[in-house]
């Protein structure tokens, strides 16, 4: 999605391991969040989440082809516009380079709803998880065993 130039544009990764969201704290310990971060110049959207995703949470694996959505929010006074991407994670790293900054949590994808306060980003998890969403096998497998 391109974001008209008044926007700041930002990616965000809803990394999922064991049918399991990864959460990190934000910048100011407050909230739960997923990790996310600006799109850097000549960088996909896809690249910015995958980088965010090991800078803020050390988390690395197989990003999705397709975003799973965008939502809207207001960060410095302005609007920007976050395009979620799925990590199928792969490897989670006991040191990373925001550790000292930044809790992690694996969380079960009702719990992660709950923890977010932006309700579009919550419909996106929600729906990454429902039948027909990529997370919707992990999440049966998770509940199986």
């Amino acid at each position: 999605m391109t974001a008209p130039n008044h926007c700041l544009r930002q990616a965000a990764a809803l990394a999922v391991r064991d049918g399991r969201v990864c959460l990190v704290t934000s910048s100011s310990g407050r909230r739960w969040i997923l990790p996310k971060g600006m799109i850097e110049p000549g960088q996909t959207e896809a690249e910015a989440a995958a980088r965010e995703a090991w800078e803020e949470a050390g988390v690395a694996g197989e990003v999705l082809p397709e975003p799973l959505g965008t939502y809207r929010t207001a960060k410095w006074g302005q609007t920007c516009v976050v395009v979620v991407y799925g990590i199928a994670v792969g490897e989670a790293a006991n040191r990373w380079p925001e550790a000292d900054r930044r809790q992690r949590r694996w969380v079960s994808p009702e719990r992660a709803a709950a923890r977010l306060d932006i309700p579009a980003l919550q419909e996106i998890l929600r729906g990454a998880f429902a039948e027909g969403g990529p997370f919707h096998e992990e999440l049966a497998a998770d509940e199986r065993g």
